[in-house]
């Protein structure tokens, strides 16, 4: 092997102990070293598609027979990071860089999305249903800190796209099943059993999100320029108060017509979680929506005063008719007229 002068190579060292050189001998050193690297059939790492936030990368070290030994080095440290324009191959050596052809390219591709289908998605996919089907007071013992893991490992070795394809598929079929049961549901017991269910998957998003911050935050807003909790708050809008709202509304509109006869609490929460997925569907009910979203009436006008008292009378006299007496105007502050 060529010795080499240490002091007459001008080289440099980042952070990454890597070593640049603008010296024509260094070049020549590391053609040595590395022309027998291209009989690997393997590249040394993935392209990066899009331009993703890391990849996985292998480093290059020299043994004491002289040859040449890829290191994973996500088996040294779980957060290496590198960028597209890091990522080398033993094809070619151009300006100290490799490049991928088209056969290493696509063997690591496949390699990749097997390792991704048979270690990742199906640990994050228990993950997910666990959290589906926790209830509010329900403690699911699940790894926090794992499923971030698993999330971080997935966004960094690009499959970012493919992870959010299966999480959106999983929430979906798992919707869909929701809305089955609660088409078999009894009208007695809907409105009771949709605030359930949206309560439970509003529940079960706090924890999603969060986990699977690194997608959301290196693929669904950089890329779709969206956000994670509105796509799943949407799915639920979709395949399940989408497909109810017009069986919900008339038992909404009934049971606000007779108070007490669903809870006011759980009335408040199914007019408000409608509002929040769809402001529209206030259109359809608008004297049920005011009376728990604040400002959803146009202002009031100078003009319409005698109608809104009119309205008022009407109501009182409605109400006084049903049972709802006035009560007791004796201890009534005079007017000052009088």
């Amino acid at each position: 092997m060529e010795s080499m002068d240490e002091d007459s190579l001008d080289m440099k060292d980042d952070h990454n102990h890597n070593y640049c050189s603008s010296n024509e001998k260094v070049r020549t050193y590391l053609s040595h070293q590395l022309s027998d690297l291209s009989t690997v059939p393997q590249s040394v790492c993935t392209p990066v598609p899009g331009g993703e936030a890391g990849v996985r990368r292998r480093e290059i070290w020299s043994g004491s027979t002289g040859g040449s030994k890829f290191v994973d080095s996500d088996s040294g440290s779980e957060s290496s990071e590198v960028s597209e324009s890091d990522c080398t191959a033993p094809s070619a050596l151009v300006q100290g860089k490799f490049s991928l052809d088209g056969t290493s390219k696509f063997l690591l591709n496949a390699m990749a999305v097997e390792d991704y289908r048979k270690n990742h998605w199906p640990n994050l996919e228990k993950a997910v249903d666990l959290l589906l089907i926790q209830k509010p007071s329900d403690h699911v013992t699940v790894s926090y800190a794992q499923i971030y893991s698993y999330v971080y490992k997935c966004v960094c070795q690009q499959h970012s796209e493919l992870l959010y394809t299966d999480l959106t598929s999983k929430i979906t079929r798992h919707l869909q099943e929701v809305s089955t049961h609660l088409q078999a549901s009894p009208p007695e017991n809907f409105i009771e059993n949709f605030n359930i269910a949206l309560t439970q998957y509003t529940a079960s998003l706090q924890c999603i999100v969060p986990v699977f911050m690194y997608l959301n935050k290196f693929y669904i807003e950089s890329k779709l320029n969206r956000d994670l909790k509105d796509d799943l708050m949407k799915l639920f809008a979709d395949h399940v108060a989408e497909k109810h709202v017009n069986t919900l509304m008339p038992l909404l509109i009934k049971a606000h017509s007779m108070p007490f006869q669903v809870q006011p609490s759980t009335m408040a929460s199914v007019v408000k979680g409608l509002y929040s997925l769809q402001p529209d569907w206030a259109k359809l009910a608008p004297a049920l929506f005011c009376g728990f979203i604040p400002q959803i009436n146009p202002p009031a006008m100078e003009s319409l005063l005698s109608d809104y008292a009119a309205h008022d009378q009407k109501l009182q006299m409605e109400l006084s008719m049903n049972g709802f007496p006035r009560g007791d105007q004796s201890r009534k502050r005079a007017s000052e007229d009088s």
